[in-house]
């Protein structure tokens, strides 16, 4: 997830409504006079690209004016509705595949505005058990998704591959084993279902030894983060809190799987993300 389309899509809007304003408050007028002196039969001759292109209206200026409503549309839905990602690594196992494409949805957490992501509207507070999309607190120009564990003054402690929030043991439930052949992450690993305060979920655990233990209390303004692959996730065990401003939106839908550029893409996977 480290393709930064918002930030590519945010300099096509710009460049394509300077090109739009600028075509209307130079060109536009020109164009309109020149029909109001053309006999009403000559001008009903000319077709739209024809109406364009008088005034010596520049071709590149109508070319890029051209996209600017599509790229609005895309823009807007992708910055204040819902925005697609696709999973690229199993740290959500099984949860998220690899390969899975996802839709989060932006009005959670708050509007935003695009690349900057401040506040612009505040809508809904994250809550435990989301699956959340941020921007990665040491490279803001990635794109992670763990899900939700730790409030802003939440006590989190993580032994013996256990999840204790605030004092309290998560419930846990032993679903099945799977061997390395049935598991994508290439060991073997046991299915557990896990309890969070109300949200069900699976998770894999592993049957190696995690040295990512220890306890954490989450400062305000700030979230605690795993990936549901425990002993397979770098996440906040490792580099730390993720800041509200960081939060992107919550993953709420898988809309196709795709792994390989090769392969044929499919639905198995579709439907809402627990």
């Amino acid at each position: 997830m480290d393709f930064d389309f918002e930030l590519i899509l945010a300099v096509a809007f710009v460049v394509t409504f300077a090109a739009w304003l600028y075509d209307r408050l130079v060109f536009a007028p020109k164009r309109k006079q020149i029909l109001q002196q053309m006999a009403p039969e000559a001008a009903s001759q000319l077709d739209n690209n024809a109406k364009l292109r008088l005034a010596d209206t520049p071709k590149w200026l109508l070319e890029v004016k051209s996209y600017f409503v599509i790229i609005t549309v895309i823009f807007g839905l992708r910055s204040f509705v819902a925005e697609p990602f696709q999973i690229p690594s199993g740290s959500m196992l099984p949860t998220l595949e690899i390969g899975d494409f996802i839709l989060v949805n932006k009005m959670d957490y708050g509007l935003r505005l695009p690349v900057l992501n401040t506040t612009l509207i505040e809508t809904t507070e994250p809550k435990r058990g989301d699956v959340v999309v941020f921007k990665y607190p040491e490279n803001p120009s990635l794109n992670y998704i763990k899900r939700m564990i730790g409030l802003p003054g939440d006590v989190v402690s993580y032994h013996n591959k256990r999840l204790m929030v605030n004092g309290k043991l998560m419930d846990e439930e032993l679903l099945a084993e799977l061997p390395v052949s049935k598991n994508p992450s290439r060991e073997p690993v046991a299915v557990f279902k896990e309890n969070l305060d109300g949200v069900s979920h699976q998770v894999y655990k592993s049957y190696r030894r995690n040295p990512l233990e220890g306890d954490w209390v989450v400062p305000e303004g700030h979230y605690f983060v795993m990936g549901d692959n425990r002993d397979n996730s770098a996440d906040s065990r490792v580099w730390g809190f993720v800041p509200e401003e960081n939060l992107k939106g919550r993953a709420f839908y898988v809309w196709l799987h795709w792994d390989e550029f090769f392969s044929l893409p499919s639905f198995k996977n579709n439907g809402l993300i627990e």
